[in-house]
């Protein structure tokens, strides 16, 4: 996928993965569009991606909730025009700190859903029908190995994430032979703040690196067409451009 002068849209872009994607894109030529709750946050990012020389436009919004949607995917194509790339970065973990199934609120399930899962759809639904006028596209959701592997106390989030997997999958097969494609992709374990939260004593110096976990993310979307739509991708094992080296389910 040639990365420049298309219009892409990075949800939980104030920080982490999000924020260094966000720039990676924005160096290659993107117009970036960056969405997250944090407006100050989110703001500084889009400042830092304007004085390197690239295009960057921040909207505070949370994409859990379902009356932002509309107002989100029309600033974004007036600000850039038609959204070619839409990243779903934007997650919650339910709990914090995380809990047995047993003690986790169903209202703590529910918000993890409506921010992991729902609210990638609705804005799939809002910005994918232009990308298959157009005849292109790439829809990426970003996933977890919680959603393929069982751990105690990531109940929510698990599930979430699990959905979200079977969601990319049907979407896949749906816009199949569109020019719109569908990706999985799972970073890592980061050193993020939400891999603070969810497990406060973990040595931050065995986790990966945000920054580094974003340039796969953009050698893999340079190159998406080496991979079936649908693919579910390890960020760790792409290795370099045209040589996807790891694991696609």
């Amino acid at each position: 996928m040639d990365i420049r002068g298309i219009g892409a849209l990075v949800t939980g872009a104030s920080q982490g993965l999000g924020a260094a994607l966000a720039e990676g894109l924005a160096a290659e030529g993107a117009r970036v569009v960056l969405v997250a709750r944090g407006a100050e946050a989110l703001e500084r990012i889009a400042e830092r991606i304007r004085r390197g020389g690239g295009e960057a436009h921040a909207i505070a919004a949370d994409v859990g909730d379902k009356r932002t949607a509309h107002a989100v995917a029309a600033a974004a194509a007036a600000a850039v025009g038609p959204i070619d790339l839409v990243v779903h970065n934007a997650s919650t973990l339910g709990h914090v700190p995380r809990r047995p199934l047993l003690d986790t609120d169903c209202e703590a399930l529910e918000r993890a859903l409506e921010v992991n899962v729902v609210g990638p759809l609705r804005l799939t639904k809002l910005l994918a029908p232009s990308m298959v006028l157009r005849g292109r596209g790439l829809v990426l959701a970003v996933t977890s190995d919680a959603s393929v592997q069982a751990y105690a106390g990531w109940g929510a989030y698990a599930a979430s994430k699990a959905a979200l997997d079977q969601l990319g999958r049907v979407l896949a097969i749906e816009l199949e032979d569109t020019g719109v494609r569908v990706v999985l992709v799972d970073p890592g374990e980061m050193d993020t703040r939400m891999h603070a939260e969810a497990m406060p004593d973990a040595d931050p110096r065995s986790l990966l690196d945000p920054r580094a976990v974003a340039e796969r993310f953009v050698r893999l979307i340079q190159d998406v067409e080496a991979l079936p739509s649908g693919a579910r991708v390890e960020a760790a094992r792409f290795a370099a451009p045209g040589a996807p080296a790891g694991r696609a389910s």
